[in-house]
């Protein structure tokens, strides 16, 4: 038996997006004791080929599809937007994907169908009627796109239309956290679900040491993310001015891509860019944050993170979908004021015990291992 994944990207990891797309491929490759390997099919975009993380999967096989402009896009996306589905859809369904798709589906032995993502869900609703698809969310959609207005989303009603149709279909929808099921399950009451969290790969991760000594604070994300950027406008111009009255060397190490300019021309202020391996930034580091004060799903940084060892400070919104208790896995401060005095006192004393019982949460519940075992059919 062999599962089938599609994905609307090529399989590199540079966002949160991805790395939910590669855990779950990890797990999907080792599911049960029968499982003859994984077919990962995927639309040529946004990177030439897939990269080493993905191609090293024990038994993936990849196979690419392009995308064409000619008329059975335009027909597609026609439809799409007569049907009423919001521009960002309509624009990014690939016939050629649904096709190819359909093709691999029928192939013997095949196991699951998993659409990764609410754009290859839509694009394989042809063939979700003939068989069972399974819907892999990273995100309540409805709830997430409202929330921050993205142009080309559409209006509220739509979107929660377009969503209802998505759980809808779908023989099982694998939401990243149980508020996330909560929301999905008031939308479409009928849908069947599982809490499929978002993971990383705890156990090639060895836990570093904290750097109290170094005060300073580290930020890992993609700021070409809209929640991302408000998240580091709050933590530069709300959270540390306050930290710097009382701790002025405390310093603060941004890692990430979409930072074309430096935020801020304060040389405490570290902006790094895209890092390939961070391990040697969490190494350094005092603590993390993840101060998010907008966007949906569970952060994998956040994750990370507490893979890594490290003590942790987050936004309630940052923590709300994941099973972290304040005080005992990290610490979670609302508002500016409550966010810098938690982190001065990290900067300042440590947090050696909390960073131990994050790891040991990481491993319990958001590895690759656990996540094999919340998918296993």
């Amino acid at each position: 038996m062999s599962d089938l994944l599609v994905v609307s990207h090529t399989p590199v990891l540079r966002s949160g997006r991805a790395m939910r797309t590669y855990t779950i491929a990890r797990a999907l490759a080792g599911a049960s004791p029968d499982q003859r390997g994984l077919d990962l099919l995927y639309v040529h975009f946004e990177a030439d080929e897939p990269d080493a993380a993905f191609r090293s999967i024990p038994g993936v096989r990849m196979h690419a599809v392009v995308s064409s402009r000619g008329p059975a896009r335009l027909l597609t996306y026609t439809r799409a937007r007569l049907a009423g589905l919001p521009l960002t859809v309509a624009r990014a369904l690939s016939p050629e994907l649904a096709r190819a798709a359909e093709r691999l589906a029928a192939t013997p032995g095949r196991g699951r169908v998993i659409a990764d993502g609410p754009i290859v869900a839509q694009t394989l609703a042809r063939l979700s009627r003939r068989r069972a698809v399974i819907y892999n969310a990273h995100n309540f959609e409805s709830g997430f796109r409202a929330e921050l207005d993205l142009p080309g989303s559409g209006t509220p009603q739509a979107n929660r239309s377009f969503e209802r149709g998505l759980l809808a279909r779908a023989s099982e929808s694998w939401m990243v956290s149980e508020p996330d099921i909560a929301a999905a399950r008031e939308l479409c009451p009928s849908a069947r679900f599982r809490c499929v969290p978002n993971a990383v790969d705890v156990a090639a991760i060895e836990p570093v040491s904290a750097a109290p000594d170094q005060r300073r604070a580290l930020f890992v994300a993609n700021f070409s993310y809209l929640p991302n950027q408000t998240g580091l406008r709050f933590l530069l111009q709300d959270v540390f001015p306050r930290i710097w009255s009382e701790l002025p060397d405390a310093r603060v190490t941004l890692v990430g891509a979409g930072l074309e300019q430096a935020p801020s021309d304060d040389p405490r202020v570290q902006a790094l860019g895209f890092v390939e391996d961070l391990r040697a930034c969490y190494a350094s580091a005092s603590c993390a944050v993840v101060p998010l004060i907008h966007g949906g799903g569970t952060p994998l940084k956040f994750i990370e993170a507490l893979a890594y060892g490290l003590p942790v400070i987050a936004t309630p919104r940052a923590a709300a979908g994941l099973e972290v208790v304040d005080r005992e896995h990290c610490l979670i401060a609302d508002g500016a004021e409550a966010f810098a005095g938690a982190l001065v006192q990290v900067l300042r004393d440590g947090a050696p015990e909390l960073a131990r019982r994050g790891r040991e949460l990481a491993e319990r519940r958001y590895s690759i291992e656990a996540l094999r075992a919340a998918i296993a059919s």
